[in-house]
C-alpha cells in the first residue's frame, strides 16, 4: 500500500499515512486533531546496481577498424 506524506497547516507537523491509491485525495486529520492539511509532493529514490546485461557496452578502439565513419552508418563521412 502506497505512502503519502501530509503537513498540517495549523501546526507545521508531518507525518505520513499508508492508504489505498484511490484514498491519496481524501482528507487527512494530523495527529494531534487539526483538519487543515496538505498533501506533499514526495521523491522517490531508487537505488541498486547494473547488471553485466545492461552495461555499456565496451569502447571501440580510438584509430582503425570498425568502419563507419559515425553519420549515416558511415555513408558520408569517411
Amino acid at each position: 500500500m502506497p505512502r503519502y506524506e501530509y503537513r498540517c497547516r495549523a501546526c507545521g507537523t508531518t507525518f505520513e499515512l499508508n492508504r489505498p491509491m484511490a484514498e491519496s485525495s481524501a482528507p487527512a486529520s494530523c495527529p494531534d486533531g487539526h483538519d487543515d492539511t496538505v498533501k506533499l509532493l514526495s521523491t522517490v529514490a531508487v537505488t541498486g546496481t547494473a547488471s553485466s546485461s545492461s552495461a555499456a557496452p565496451p569502447a571501440r578502439p580510438a584509430s582503425g577498424g570498425g568502419g563507419g565513419g559515425g553519420c549515416c552508418g558511415g555513408g558520408c563521412c569517411g
